[in-house]
């Protein structure tokens, strides 16, 4: 019985990386299309100012909101304005609803349908240039498909076949590719996606079923999502319609696309400058507060009313969190994964059921340590051993641990599922949002307002 041999990847020298190289140095075709659709944006809004006769000043503060919240995302790779037209309603109308009060409502309206008709007819002028740059090969985006078996093959047929898509593509990724001829080289095993990546200044990845369990291709796609590139998933069963917007799929010659989501830029700028300003407030509204019981428990137990012990903040970081002291002689705290009731005071018993205890560290959010929503911080000892037990346990240590989190708002608290805490913090990772946060947190006010509630009858 002939054994089956794994794959190995190529060498860098045993591929053609010459020619490779020298197609990521041409017009990068994903940049040309950037500053071109911005440049666009911001014409079709000046154009849509003169035609409405206004250059107020809050004329100019709604084009500018307008150009934020009609911004795309994402460099489409099919490029066509009749998917966006809902963005470009909800862009004209959502900031002039908050313009109104300081501009007279004819002039409001005349402009929004003046910026509506601007938008379209720019943005379609723009795509018909686009598209035939890319068909005259002008402009180019170095392409890799991952999966070198019927569609991702088929793929790549269309991509060389439909050069208006302005997709070059320059090899295939597979741990296991099917024996025989294929129409591009292949590169390498799935796991060297990213290294090659960036060697070749790849601007978009097409995942199309590589012989890689779903599992497996997690963590490289996610190596992936934190360099400049754009990937997209070609769906299993993609003969079917999904409930996703139009605006937020791709598609290559009826073949659709589901982008994976990328963290939008200046994402941390936003959630650390909303940290601070929260965390200010909240605590010097809940000082006297914390000193009320800070006093109290140094009263029954005797011993410093706070309590400071190291926790995993992020990857590769650690810092001394603090809390309020509700714990007392129980063995090594670290090492302690359930902490018992025995010895401690009704009102210790209060605060840790009711997470008043942990709000002193709001001092940590200010010191940059902590976040006020992320992923709960885990004492070291605990953090290396879940590490080596539970899949993609060190995932969660992508985001800032914070105060509270996604999975904590579900009720996933003391000794429940670390499987399913774990998901709820990468879910909340890939899914962040200010949005998001601002959910949470509200979430966590009514949970401790209502426990309060109930917990004094």
């Amino acid at each position: 019985m002939v054994q089956e041999q794994p794959f190995i990847a190529p060498q860098a020298d045993a591929v053609p990386l010459d020619g490779l190289v020298s197609l990521g140095r041409s017009l990068d075709g994903w940049r040309v299309a950037a500053v071109t659709l911005a440049l666009v944006d911001a014409l079709a809004l000046a154009t849509a100012l003169g035609l409405a006769g206004t250059f107020s000043l809050p004329a100019l503060a709604y084009a500018g909101a307008a150009l934020v919240v009609g911004r795309q995302p994402r460099v489409r790779i099919c490029l066509r304005v009749s998917d966006q037209v809902g963005r470009i309603l909800i862009a004209a109308v959502v900031p002039l609803l908050l313009a109104l009060p300081w501009l007279p409502a004819d002039q409001g309206w005349r402009l929004a349908a003046c910026t509506v008709v601007c938008v379209v007819l720019l943005r379609s002028l723009a795509y018909g240039t686009l598209r035939t740059l890319r068909r005259d090969g002008l402009i180019a985006e170095p392409t890799v498909v991952v999966g070198a078996g019927e569609i991702g093959v088929h793929i790549a047929q269309i991509l060389n076949e439909h050069r208006e898509l302005g997709l070059r593509p320059i090899g295939f990724f597979d741990s296991l590719p099917p024996p025989g001829d294929l129409p591009l080289p292949v590169l390498g095993s799935t796991a060297e996606l990213s290294g090659i990546i960036d060697r070749l200044r790849i601007r978009r990845v097409i995942v199309c079923f590589p012989v890689d369990r779903d599992r497996d291709m997690v963590p490289v796609l996610r190596a992936c999502q934190t360099m400049r590139v754009d990937i997209c998933l070609v769906p299993r069963l993609q003969e079917l319609g999904v409930a996703v917007p139009a605006a937020f799929l791709d598609e290559v010659w009826g073949i659709p696309l589901m982008p994976l989501r990328a963290r939008p830029r200046g994402a941390l700028v936003v959630k650390r400058t909303i940290d601070v300003l929260l965390a200010a407030v909240l605590l010097c509204i809940l000082l006297p507060v914390l000193v009320v019981f800070g006093l109290a428990m140094r009263l029954q137990s005797g011993r410093p009313a706070l309590f400071r012990q190291s926790r995993v903040t992020r990857a590769g970081r650690t810092a001394s969190i603090i809390k309020l002291r509700t714990i007392g002689d129980h063995g090594d705290p670290d090492r302690c994964w359930k902490v018992p009731n025995e010895g401690c005071t009704r009102l210790a018993q209060w605060l840790r059921a009711h997470h008043v205890d942990e709000l002193p560290q709001l001092v940590n959010v200010l010191r940059g340590e902590m976040s006020l929503v992320g992923p709960r911080p885990e004492r070291p000892y605990f953090a290396s051993r879940f590490a080596q037990e539970i899949p993609r346990y060190d995932d969660r240590h992508r985001m800032t641990a914070g105060i509270t989190g996604w999975a904590q708002v579900h009720g996933l608290t003391g000794d429940t599922s670390l499987h399913d805490r774990i998901r709820f913090d990468n879910r909340y990772i890939e899914s962040w949002s200010p949005w998001l946060d601002v959910v949470v947190l509200a979430r966590t006010a009514a949970v401790a307002i209502v426990s309060s509630v109930g917990g004094g009858r």
